[in-house]
């Protein structure tokens, strides 16, 4: 039986692809319409095996609302996947770019793609997912409209790429996280990462002494977020991203933080992911 996966969007999208990319092409996604419900689905055993969610976006920044999804889930990180997001203007067999009137996608999509975009006189009409758009100009066998998507959308819906990588910017990536049931992941081999969630009491040099003691211990601190806590004037939480070369370290730095905050807890240790 495929190891079936949970994402957010639809077949075809930048999730998609991802999970592909860590699991196999083999896998059976499960398309969801927001990040919570791919989260619920993702913790249901009876349905998945797991889920893929985005975290943060090399230009965008991070998604906020997702750590508060992933705080509230009883789900571990067991990888990531930095996936390169590479734009395509996609048509139906046989339409020319002089045949194009209409141009659909995601706002995001469309955003990244203006440098070239502008060049043509097309009608931008903006929709709730790359590959959504992709799918219903096949679905309508569309002569006239194209949509911005990935070269996995024009695989699955038949469709031509009639202009590869029309993104502006080059250096685009998106991190995925990869998230699964306590009871579904195993302790990854030469694991070097770790994303870690902690708060402290919020007086004076709590946060720094926090940090001083991470770096004493040869951890690297490759990202810091901070969240206010619900319910609380201004007092804030935060998720760590470590790096480090050995896991005993790993455990060394969490013991020693422990007494220095009032809650910590390690979403989950696994292996570094290649920028592709």
């Amino acid at each position: 039986m495929a190891t079936r996966v949970s994402i957010q969007g639809y077949e075809g999208s930048f999730h998609q692809v991802a999970a592909r990319t860590f699991f196999g092409k083999q896998i059976e996604v499960l398309p969801c319409a927001t990040f919570r419900e791919s989260v619920s689905l993702a913790a249901n055993k009876k349905e998945s095996d797991g889920g893929v969610m985005a975290i943060e976006n090399s230009i965008a920044g991070s998604i906020l609302p997702n750590y508060n999804l992933l705080l509230k889930s009883d789900l571990q990180v067991v990888g990531e996947v930095y996936l390169q997001i590479k734009q395509n203007l996609l048509v139906n067999r046989g339409v020319q770019l002089e045949d194009i009137k209409e141009v659909h996608s995601h706002t995001m999509a469309l955003q990244q793609c203006y440098g070239y975009l502008d060049n043509h006189k097309w009608k931008l009409v903006e929709t709730d997912d790359t590959a959504l758009s992709a799918k219903h100009i096949h679905q309508h066998k569309s002569k006239s409209i194209a949509a911005i998507a990935s070269k996995l959308a024009a695989e699955l819906y038949d469709l031509d790429v009639i202009a590869p990588n029309i993104h502006t910017l080059k250096n685009n990536y998106t991190r995925f996280l990869i998230l699964q049931r306590a009871d579904v992941a195993q302790v990854v081999e030469e694991a070097n990462k770790a994303s870690v969630y902690f708060h402290t009491d919020n007086s004076k040099g709590s946060l720094s002494k926090v940090l001083n003691k991470i770096a004493d211990m040869d951890i690297n601190l490759s990202k810091l977020q901070s969240f206010p806590i619900p319910g609380t004037d201004f007092k804030y939480s935060f998720h760590a991203d470590m790096e480090f070369t050995n896991v005993d370290i790993l455990h060394k730095v969490i013991e020693a933080i422990k007494p220095l905050t009032e809650h910590v807890k390690v979403y989950g240790v696994y292996k570094k992911g290649v920028w592709k």
